[in-house]
């Protein structure tokens, strides 16, 4: 990414990641970032504070001028390409293509790639294809690490989730499928060992995206996995778009499959507690899952888009059981009345309110939604209002998710676009296979603006795409794109620029809580007043995962007043006095443990 011609002194840095949203207590704080915001209520906890004394930065002339996105996935050395076993027999499965994932599975604190793929079928001849695993070099290229990692695993791959399942310290990886899932246990040293039988979570049928989550608060990370619908090749059916040749089917025509949750029994094996957590939902069509506390009650809630099924927000109820509280809460349906196509879907609190809402993908001609958390256990559709709902009206959107690529402290959206269809063009010509994506910028009071235009032409070009990530792959403050495309390349876009605002990035270590502090609550507030906070978490996008860091824009804020962390276990502690642009890590009942600081001034790689 630009780097500005900045150089700071000694800063105190902890990887980790944060989502960042921001408030202020007041509306002439001058202090704060662009955008003031309200702050939400402390959690009660155990405090442990730890005071640390923040040096100051010595600046010099900054990069002053457009963020770019620019596509360097040839530079980084990435060749991956996604299969979908596609030969002409329009098999439902091949529309869904795959996910991808930033995670840094050597603890090196530089964040790696995963590329799920799929295979052929066995009617089609041809090489095997697997996942890739990229190792970051740190010099803006990334070495292909599969092999000798042991992931060269022909699978029918849809998405992933990466999470320390076992508390160990390595982050382990889970896989889903068409077909049996596949668990692959980090056993440090770049490999991994496919546990998969031995932990009981395999789930046989067709999944899509999945997310770890320790919704009990035990210590030990969970996991939610999403199933869309019963399809075999024996079950395929046969539909038409203009009467004569074969088209991919909607999901209309196929039964839903439930969900699954695993209970982690801390043994290394996994038991399916679906039905007693009052999850299990044959009706489901489920695309995609994102970590919510949208009551604030510090369980963490789970809402679950659906396709052409009404979407579900499980509230949890604190006793290892859900309740769907969708169609209370407005959710499931649209203004309408009707179950979109739901696909790819996040939570954030984007307008500084202090509570999470959701903006979810879903087909052409239906545009995105964007539900805003009124507080009251109601949710406000505010995508026409915002314009994103009018900007998206044409796309058929697959990953989605709320992150601040310009680190001004206002969370913005991000959506990779391409329809099911490769034939719809011979029935409706405007409608394109291959869309653009689109970048949403927050301009503040519930109003965003499409930019992807002025992001440079790399980052416009259409695509049939379908998973997305984001992470800092190069370690200079600002947040970087992965997408992927059906039967299409992979691709890395560099943040050019976005560290021209101050940010802190946070990793979190639990100790009492899991090890990743999945769950955790992290509440930062600048010398000015502002408030910015965010939940480590995993999921959200589609079939995707974007890195458990978190980055917190600041603005021109040169300074973090104070940090407070909210575990999972409900220990809280609080670090004060930190200054900007460094990457930290706080450990449960030990605050600060590491921090390094955020290079700024280095010509891109």
């Amino acid at each position: 990414m630009l780097r500005s011609l900045i150089t700071y002194g000694l800063i105190l840095i902890l990887p980790l990641s944060l989502h960042g949203c921001i408030t202020a207590p007041s509306s002439d704080d001058s202090g704060s970032p662009s955008q003031k915001r309200e702050a939400g209520a402390p959690s009660d906890g155990a405090p442990a504070s730890q005071q640390m004394s923040a040096p100051a930065p010595t600046e010099v002339a900054r990069y002053s001028g457009p963020v770019q996105f620019s596509d360097v996935t040839a530079a980084a050395g990435i060749t991956f390409r996604h299969n979908s076993g596609a030969f002409g027999k329009k098999y439902l499965p091949e529309t869904m293509g795959a996910g991808c994932a930033f995670l840094d599975f050597d603890n090196d604190g530089w964040q790696d790639i995963l590329l799920v793929n799929s295979k052929n079928w066995p009617e089609r001849q041809g090489s095997k294809t697997y996942l890739s695993l990229y190792h970051n070099n740190r010099n803006g290229t990334f070495a292909d690490v599969t092999q000798a990692a042991g992931l060269a695993v022909e699978m029918y791959g849809l998405g992933c989730a990466a999470g320390d399942y076992d508390n160990d310290g390595n982050v382990d990886i889970y896989v889903t499928c068409l077909g049996p899932n596949r668990l692959f246990r980090n056993l440090g040293a770049g490999r991994f060992a496919d546990v998969t039988a031995k932990a009981r979570v395999d789930d046989p049928g067709f999944s899509s995206s999945a997310a770890w989550v320790d919704y009990d608060k035990d210590g030990k990370l969970d996991l939610f996995v999403c199933n869309y619908v019963e399809w075999s090749v024996e079950k395929d059916v046969n539909c038409t778009l203009d009467g004569k040749n074969k088209s991919y089917c909607t999901p209309e025509r196929y039964k839903g499959q439930s969900p699954t949750l695993y209970k982690n029994r801390g043994d290394g094996t996994f038991e399916n507690v679906t039905e007693r957590a009052g999850l299990k939902d044959p009706t489901s069509k489920a695309m995609g899952v994102a970590l919510i506390d949208y009551d604030g009650d510090g369980w963490m809630d789970l809402f679950v888009t659906n396709d052409t099924e009404p979407n579900r927000l499980y509230k949890n109820n604190g006793n290892g059981t859900f309740a769907d509280v969708g169609v209370e809460a407005g959710v499931a349906f649209n203004d309408a009345g009707k179950a979109r196509a739901g696909m790819g879907v996040d939570a954030a609190d984007y307008d500084g309110s202090g509570r999470q809402s959701v903006i979810i993908g879903n087909f052409t001609n239906e545009m995105m939604a964007l539900y805003r958390n009124e507080g009251t256990g109601l949710f406000t559709d505010e995508a026409q209002a915002s314009n994103v709902g009018k900007a998206s009206a044409q796309s058929l959107t697959f990953a989605t998710f709320f992150f601040d690529y310009d680190l001004d402290g206002l969370l913005d959206i991000f959506a990779v676009n391409g329809h099911v269809s490769d034939d719809i063009s011979s029935v409706q010509p405007k409608t394109k296979y291959a869309m653009p994506p689109h970048l949403f910028r927050n301009l503040g009071k519930n109003r965003f603006e499409e930019v992807t235009s002025r992001m440079g032409g790399e980052l416009g070009r259409p695509e049939v795409g379908r998973g997305a990530a984001y992470g800092d792959f190069d370690n200079d403050g600002d947040l970087d794109l992965l997408t992927t495309a059906n039967n299409g390349p992979a691709r890395l876009f560099r943040n050019d620029g976005g560290n021209q605002n101050n940010v802190l990035r946070i990793k979190t270590v639990g100790t009492a809580s899991n090890r990743d502090g999945i769950g955790a609550k992290v509440t930062l507030k600048t010398a000015g007043g502002a408030t910015l906070w965010s939940l480590v978490k995993t999921g959200s996008s589609y079939c995707s995962q974007s890195e458990l860091t978190l980055t917190f824009g600041l603005g021109k804020a040169d300074k973090v007043a104070s940090i407070e962390v909210v575990w999972p276990s409900g220990r809280k502690e609080t670090i004060a006095d930190l200054a900007a642009n460094q990457s930290i890590v706080i450990q449960e009942g030990k605050a600060v443990i590491s921090s390094q600081p955020i290079s700024l001034g280095e010509a891109a790689p």
